[in-house]
């Protein structure tokens, strides 16, 4: 049991003992992507000791606001460009005093009463305030088999890890990883007086030091291979030759291993196999090796006689023998502490996403991590790239954000790359699921509430209300001629009129969509209805004409009236659908 012990006239008072709030709620039965505040969430659904793995990429870079941009499809030739999140973390003494009031969080008390002396009310200790709770909640929900990753940049790196080695005790700290996720910056001709930053630390904590781990091996580089691997088999290959001799006695080590040669010049000797010295043949002569003095055999008469067979073995002037290891046979580098060849999201792979990790990375550390049917764990999860790597690895999967359009593209993604239906695969929670709970997220955010209801209708969000011209969103699918259309969305929460409507019909007209889904929380009124009838019709593919524009209440879609349009054309998603390595199981949490 770790115990934390307060500085003299500290806020904690007497020793305070590190005991982590106990989590009471029934289990989740599925993999699940949660909309919310992920402190909360935990608190509510995620179990006692009931996750294998947590990756986290926390937010964090001072004084900046990040955008996501979402790529439209190909002939659309705008981008729609909407803030995401801020994490410019102003300090706020109201939450510092929060963490305080909070007994579950008494095991940090006396850590963040010196950090708070250090580095005072600064942006970064608004962010540790943010974190430390959370982390601590993070190693409750944990397996004593289990793994956590915190990805960070150099900036906050060194206090996360203060945090981290209170919460889950410098014993258990693994590894500090540099993954570099750039090339070279090359600023200097700008007044950079610094090297280039090009990586970001990824800190691997253990919960008990009994963690899962599967090894995981890197490629050699060319270099290499041509200095350890520097003589050349007759068929092209590469290999090294290894001494097969040892300091330490073990076994069958004490024989005579047999050699022979043909009596020509420059010929090599060979395993003796068939004891051919006992008769031997003049056109051959043979020799008895033992070990280099001091030294015996690693391997038994056995072993040796089989790496013969296999073409493995090869012997020196002297008659001694030697192993060859065939560099393509190799397994590789074991995975060190420098990642250097996985490089950032690009292409086919990138979501726009600020902040959006290669697919490569985040497998990497579920295989090395985790077992398949583990459940995986990412409570900051952006645009879903761990939910993505644990799905297709086989592995069950939570997910959680504070901003619906991060939900949105996730839940985008696995459609795209894996068929998995909301509802059906998965569950979503936390997003409203009737029209009071729409409401209630249209008071708080109205912009979260738009982007939610654009969702709904599986289209692509458009930029803040300043620029967006009347169009909220954007649903695309094909014409007649196989061309892209689409339709433009626009959501209302507030009061309507058929004047409403009126204004939308110039709207589809001015950017000749195809046609027009209008969204509403109110029943649509009679007049509305008349004002969309004038817009006339569609043409589907089929020659079945669809009204042009369409208006559904949010009570309606979630009833499951859909807007009626022609179907088919599949929004750009992280390049070719990927596959999964075992079957969706269930995520049985305790």
């Amino acid at each position: 049991m770790f115990l934390l012990y307060p500085l003299a006239g500290s806020r904690a008072g007497a020793r305070q003992e590190f005991r982590p709030s106990v989590s009471k709620v029934p289990p989740t039965m599925r993999n699940t992507l949660y909309y919310g505040d992920n402190l909360d969430i935990m608190r509510r659904h995620v179990a006692d000791e009931s996750v294998d793995l947590i990756y986290l990429d926390p937010p964090f870079n001072s004084a900046r606001d990040y955008n996501v941009l979402f790529k439209q499809a190909a002939k659309d030739e705008n981008q729609a460009q909407i803030t995401a999140f801020s994490d410019t973390w102003q300090w706020s003494k109201r939450r510092y005093e929060e963490l305080f009031d909070d007994s579950r969080n008494a095991g940090l008390f006396d850590l963040m009463e010196s950090l708070y002396r250090m580095i005072g009310q600064s942006e970064m200790m608004a962010y540790l305030v943010m974190m430390a709770p959370r982390l601590l909640d993070m190693h409750r929900t944990l397996k004593p088999t289990g793994s956590l990753y915190l990805h960070c940049d150099p900036t906050a790196s060194h206090y996360l890890k203060l945090l981290l080695d209170v919460i889950f005790r410098p014993v258990n700290f693994v590894n500090e990883i540099a993954w570099k996720r750039s090339s070279a910056h090359s600023d200097t001709k700008q007044g950079m007086r610094r090297c280039g930053r090009v990586h970001d630390i990824l800190l691997l904590y253990t919960k008990h030091g009994r963690q899962k781990w599967n090894p995981v091996y890197t490629q050699y580089n060319a270099d290499y291979v041509e200095s350890e691997y520097r003589h050349v088999a007759p068929d092209g290959r590469r290999y090294k030759e290894t001494d097969l001799t040892a300091a330490k006695p073990g076994g069958d080590t004490q024989y005579e291993w047999r050699v022979k040669r043909p009596r020509t010049p420059a010929a090599r000797w060979q395993a003796d196999l068939d004891n051919e010295y006992t008769s031997p043949n003049p056109a051959y002569e043979y020799l008895g090796v033992r070990p280099y003095n001091g030294r015996i055999w690693a391997y038994s008469k056995e072993n040796l006689a089989s790496f013969a067979k296999a073409g493995k073995l090869i012997h020196r002037s002297t008659g001694m023998p030697r192993v060859m290891q065939f560099a393509d046979e190799m397994p590789g580098i074991p995975l060190q502490d420098v990642w250097d060849d996985i490089p950032p999201a690009l292409g086919d792979q990138d979501q726009g996403y600020p902040t959006q990790k290669p697919l490569a990375l985040l497998e990497r550390i579920i295989t090395a991590s985790s077992d398949p049917g583990d459940v995986v764990f990412d409570p900051f999860c952006g645009c879903g790239t761990a939910v993505v790597a644990a799905e297709k690895l086989g592995r069950k999967w939570i997910g959680i954000d504070i901003t619906f359009i991060a939900i949105d593209l996730m839940i985008s993604r696995v459609a795209k790359d894996f068929g998995l239906k909301r509802g059906q695969d998965y569950d979503v929670i936390g997003d409203p699921k009737d029209a009071y709970s729409a409401r209630k997220l249209f008071e708080e955010s109205p912009k979260q509430f738009e982007i939610w209801a654009v969702g709904l209708v599986a289209g692509v969000p458009q930029p803040e209300k300043s620029a967006d011209k009347g169009v909220d969103g954007k649903v695309y699918f094909m014409d007649l001629d196989g061309k892209l259309q689409w339709a433009v969305c626009q959501v209302k929460g507030g009061h309507l009129t058929p004047t409403v409507i009126r204004d939308f019909s110039h709207v589809i007209q001015r950017d000749k969509a195809a046609m027009g889904f209008f969204i509403c929380l109110a029943t649509p009124t009679k007049g509305m209805c008349r004002e969309a009838d004038e817009l006339g019709f569609f043409e589907a593919p089929s020659g079945r004409k669809i009204p042009k524009l369409q208006i559904r209440a949010i009570k309606e879609l979630l009833d499951g009236k859909e807007f009626d349009y022609p179907k088919g054309y599949s929004l750009k998603s992280a390049g070719k659908r990927l596959t999964r390595k075992g079957q969706q199981a269930e995520l049985g949490l305790e």
